[in-house]
């Protein structure tokens, strides 16, 4: 199975290329399944249920988010009327599964492709971000329940050391750990010796011409002053960026795992 994971898609700039350049990386790269975050594509901040559902409509199976998920309050209703319909759209939508059981919505999508069974787990850090429940801990105990081989972690989290140990530590317990959140992606892609496929930040699917996807000149009045600022989604040299992993259906583990950025 070959899996396409495409980093944060950021406002409408972010959902055109990948609009435009989905249909075209599904062929070259032979994708089975598409796996997003879209935790930013609603102008920056936040996700809609209509945008969730144009995004599913482009080919992509499930999308993950992170801490800018609660930003559009509509999508906590969105969940609320999924629940208890396993069929539903919004159950590929998926909010980090660290936060309390009691929040809308789900941490975890099992699915098939291909009639091959796979599960998509989506995590959030806590250093320098939000307190919520032990992220580890938290995938330790989904792995107990999953019966698919092939399981594919969404790490969203500030802290670069967070992330690696997080890859160290589901070593061999899960296809891969990819991470989130920074807009910035690294170069240090690799199989880890379990057979799990790591990189530390997959990068911003949206505007590089601006401070990770918003205008910069907002950005930069507001270092220089401090003043609150509306900020708003720039438009310029607009880039997808993602990972294709390649990885054995029988065992789960990676064979490789390649950066792509396209713009």
């Amino acid at each position: 199975m070959r899996i396409l994971f495409i980093g944060d898609i950021f406002g409408r700039p972010g959902r055109t290329i990948v609009k435009d350049r989905l249909p075209g990386l599904v062929r070259e790269h032979a994708i089975d399944l598409v796996i997003a975050n879209g935790e930013n594509s609603a102008a920056g901040f936040g996700i809609t249920p209509p945008l969730a559902e144009d995004l599913f409509e482009l080919g992509i199976d499930v999308i993950t988010t992170g801490n800018h998920v609660w930003d559009k309050r509509e999508i906590v209703d969105y969940f609320q009327m999924a629940d208890g319909n396993l069929h539903s759209m919004a159950r590929r939508l998926l909010r980090p599964a660290n936060y309390h059981s009691d929040l809308p919505g789900w941490g975890v999508y099992e699915g098939t492709k291909k009639d091959v069974p796979y599960a998509v787990i989506n995590l959030q850090g806590r250093v320098f971000m939000a307190a919520n429940d032990d992220p580890f801990r938290v995938a330790d105990q989904l792995l107990n329940q999953l019966k698919a081989k092939i399981v594919f972690v969404d790490i969203h989290a500030e802290a670069t050391s967070e992330k690696i140990s997080m890859g160290w530590y589901l070593d061999g317990r899960v296809t891969a750990v990819v991470g989130t959140h920074t807009h910035v992606p690294t170069a240090d892609e690799r199989v880890l010796p379990g057979g799990t496929a790591y990189i530390t930040d997959v990068g911003m699917t949206g505007p590089y011409d601006s401070v990770i996807g918003v205008k910069k000149e907002q950005i930069m009045a507001r270092f220089l002053n401090n003043m609150p600022v509306r900020f708003e989604a720039a438009t310029g040299d607009v880039r997808l960026s993602g990972v294709v992993v390649d990885c054995d259906e029988a065992t789960g583990h990676a064979r490789r795992i390649q950066r792509i950025m396209v713009s």
